[in-house]
């Protein structure tokens, strides 16, 4: 977070899609340091029912007192994890070893952008605000006619972005990720060893590009590639056979949509 310049008081929610280590064997350091940084804000955690149980046992090893709410969410099921005006946060079952969840964010935007100078050269009330977002048009109460789209203007359209965790080959996911923006799909491995991801509860190239050509989305990402490989190029030659949009997802890589 330092070398991406991650602000970590814009942090308020953690997802934890499984308990395996390489996905949360980090969070209780990250915790712990925000109590040194004396934050004061509480902090979400979304996981399977046994994570608090292990954290609260390592801050009572190490009697260590968080000074902000630590506040725990059971996912438990594919539900709506939170909601607010600018995003929705949904939940998914995948198939691990373990219990596992993938995650959607879906971005929310007003339809229309207000223009700040336009609209006060109108006087227009912050009251109707609301009814320009929506594209309405407005009467001001000297009985002024506004069209909407003189004072506002149309936004990009909200994004949607797709995590599926650790998984294997699963089509039901496929449903739940359709058409979204950006899809994350773990491949393990290289379509040759298939039977060894499928063992393993794991995907190859071809299996994540197959679920993102058959759930339509617009940019598929590959990660969490095996130690044993040491050159990653086939991966993304593999994916793209069947899933041309396919990047590799390597560290500090940014993606434009």
């Amino acid at each position: 977070m330092d070398a991406y310049k991650i602000r970590r008081s814009k942090i308020s929610r953690v997802f934890i899609s499984h308990l395996h280590g390489d996905h949360y064997y980090g969070l209780i350091g990250l915790l712990t340091s925000f109590g040194l940084n004396q934050r004061t804000a509480e902090l979400h955690i979304y996981s399977s029912e046994a994570l608090p149980g292990i954290i609260h046992l390592q801050l009572k090893a190490a009697n260590a007192q968080l000074p902000y709410p630590l506040i725990f969410h059971t996912i438990g099921s594919d539900r709506t994890l939170f909601e607010d005006k600018k995003i929705c946060v949904q939940s998914f079952a995948v198939n691990h070893r373990i219990e596992c969840w993938g995650f959607i964010f879906r971005e929310k935007k007003n339809l229309r952008k207000i223009d700040p100078v336009t609209i006060k050269k109108f006087n227009v009330p912050t009251a109707l605000y609301e009814n320009l977002h929506a594209g309405q048009d407005i009467v001001l109460a000297d009985g002024t006619f506004i069209k909407n789209d003189l004072v506002t203007s149309a936004v990009t359209n909200a994004k949607s972005y797709a995590y599926c965790a650790d998984t294997s080959y699963f089509e039901p996911i496929i449903e739940k990720i359709k058409g979204v923006d950006l899809l994350y799909h773990e491949a393990t491995y290289l379509q040759s060893l298939e039977q060894k991801a499928e063992s393993r509860f794991h995907s190859t190239t071809k299996q994540a590009a197959t679920i993102a050509l058959k759930a339509g989305v617009k940019k598929l990402l590959i990660g969490h590639f095996s130690s044993m490989y040491e050159k990653l190029d086939d991966f993304k030659a593999e994916a793209c056979a069947v899933f041309e949009n396919t990047e590799l997802a390597v560290e500090g890589a940014c993606f434009l949509l």
